[in-house]
């Protein structure tokens, strides 16, 4: 039976629970043990699939296509373990389920609340799949005293009740602000934090204090003190340069100690972390340095494009170069030909995906500088269709073409020869999905890992050393196979189909270094200690363009 780890949050927003929570599970697995990790969302949405990346930052896809917080996506790069739709839940997620049980009399008549029916909710989704591992770390989204958290929390208060004594302990980040004006740290907020904490009947076991100047030992024993806590379960959270730095860090720290001793576990397996110090080695020594322009129209927020920039540190870790990203708006190209002044300079461009039409013109602008100039190129999702709509356009004489994307949002009116299409129907295991137009945006598309079949003797073959390839998708258009011979006579290469033979999952320019666009996510797949194929392939190509320049 699996050992529960909760981890909350207090005087702030953004202190870095997930991370935290990656970190300490990377360094329980470094002991010997198994674990899996979990999300719990109080916000109302089912999942974040219909969010703007401005609300919530980037929607994080598992192989079983859930979309889902980021934050699993730090899960997966610091554990390696897969992500499943049992890992995340929002309150949107649990108040549906339960009106729906509602609905079907499930309840035999009586009347629905929070406790106990969503309360039960909340618990058994954590129940799932307790028996497979020696460790759940359930990390609880927002911070304590946030009204739609309330039954998040009482809820694993309950659970940690109905569990045998000493099979569940809670851990709260919390905030050590310094006031220059007396050169202090203060500890009241954790205090008041961890004070309404107990308010609602759970004790942390360990607090995690997020501060920019060290924790003096006096500051340590006061918390220690009026937290009702251990002075050595106190533990320090600075600030890194590299996030990859956290599972050494925590560990010089004492965190996986703490959470060791606080089940009592003892002697506990010493951790073997030769792993996490080449992953610091690789990113604090590189031998270089390559500059990458994403062109997108989510610049302004990082965290929309989160796995793609960490992939990219990644595939640079694999090349021992540091990859130095620049975010370029793809709206500063429309309205003009000339966009060598934006991208002269860099080793590569990568476009990824997104939803709408604007900023387009500007990316399939972006796609033509790269192909014309011979820059390496990585088109995902929507940067593939920008790469075909391109090359439709400028080599295959099809001056109309676009996607029916675009004219949906135009209320239907016809300006595109439609190379791009909404996807009406695909194979999903053994049978047939099909879609309309006018569905449901929320969970609609072709979601989560499908196979592909890569083309011998392809340079997308090349990079991953195989024909046969599984990776997570989300989108609703894909590029119509009807076009395929066209432009492969223009030299496109459709490098890459889904196993039917219907649906173009790669395209590439045969005669170009290295240009290729995907359907797919590769960016989801992406770890420090294994960078995904494509990404260190592109870093690579990234590398060999700067020595020309």
């Amino acid at each position: 039976m699996a050992r529960y780890i909760f981890i909350t949050g207090g005087v702030v927003s953004s202190l870095g629970k997930g991370l935290a929570s990656a970190a300490l599970g990377a360094l329980l697995q470094a002991r010997g043990f198994s674990v899996r990790l979990r999300k719990l969302d109080p916000y109302l949405n089912v999942d974040p699939g219909t969010m703007s990346p401005f609300e919530h930052g980037e929607v994080f896809v598992t192989d079983d296509g859930a979309e889902t917080d980021l934050d699993l996506g730090h899960y997966e790069r610091f554990t390696g373990v897969s992500a499943r739709k049992t890992d995340s839940i929002s309150s949107g997620r649990v108040y549906s389920t339960v009106l729906e049980k509602e609905r079907r009399g499930d309840y035999l008549g009586k009347t629905i609340q929070v406790i106990p029916h969503v309360t039960n909710e909340i618990k058994e989704f954590l129940s799932i799949g307790d028996d497979e591992v020696d460790f759940m770390l359930c990390e609880i989204g927002g911070t304590v005293g946030d009204i739609e958290g309330l039954p998040f929390f009482e809820a694993i208060r309950q659970f940690s009740h109905d569990k045998p004594r000493g099979q569940c302990i809670f851990m709260h980040l919390t905030l050590l602000p310094y006031l220059a004006a007396s050169g202090e740290l203060k500890t009241k907020p954790t205090q008041h934090s961890v004070k309404e904490l107990q308010s609602i009947g759970i004790a942390p076991d360990i607090l995690v204090c997020r501060s920019e100047h060290p924790i003096p030992d006096k500051e340590r024993e006061k918390i220690a003190l009026f937290c009702n806590v251990r002075k050595d379960s106190v533990v320090a959270a600075y600030d890194l340069k590299s996030i990859y730095e956290a599972p050494l860090a925590y560990h010089a720290q004492g965190l996986d100690q703490a959470v060791l001793d606080a089940f009592d576990i003892s002697p506990a397996p010493k951790p073997d972390l030769t792993v996490w110090h080449d992953v610091y080695d690789r990113i604090h020594n590189p031998e270089g340095e390559v500059k990458v322009a994403i062109v997108g129209k989510y610049t302004q927020l990082e965290d929309a494009y989160k796995s793609i920039a960490e992939a990219l540190t990644h595939g640079g870790m694999a090349n021992r170069v540091r990859v130095k990203i620049e975010w370029v708006d793809a709206e500063l190209f429309e309205g003009t030909d000339d966009v060598a002044p934006h991208l002269e300079g860099f080793h590569a461009i990568l476009v990824p995906g997104g939803f709408g039409e604007r900023g387009t013109e500007g990316k399939i602008k972006a796609a033509q500088y790269a192909r014309e100039h011979k820059v390496p190129y990585l088109g995902i999702c929507l940067g593939m269709q920008m790469a075909v709509i391109e090359a439709a356009r400028n080599v295959a004489g099809l001056s109309t073409a676009g996607s029916e994307e675009f004219d949906h949002e135009s209320s239907g009116k016809k300006r595109f020869e439609p190379v791009v299409y909404h996807l009406k129907e695909w194979v999903q295991g053994n049978h047939k999905v099909e879609r309309k137009v006018g569905d449901d945006k929320g969970g609609t598309m072709r979601l989560g890992a499908y196979d592909a079949t890569l083309k011998e003797g392809s340079k997308v073959a090349e990079v991953y050393g195989t024909t046969a390839i599984d990776e997570r998708h989300r989108h609703r258009y894909e590029v119509d196979i009807a076009y395929r011979e066209k432009l492969e006579e223009a030299g496109m290469s459709f490098s890459g189909m889904s196993p039917d033979g219907k649906l173009p999952e790669i395209v590439e320019w045969s005669d170009h270094p290295w240009f290729i666009g995907v359907q797919f996510h590769p960016e989801l797949k992406s770890k420090p200690f294994k960078p995904h194929p494509l990404f260190k392939g592109f870093v690579k190509a990234a590398k060999d363009m700067s020595r020309l320049v």
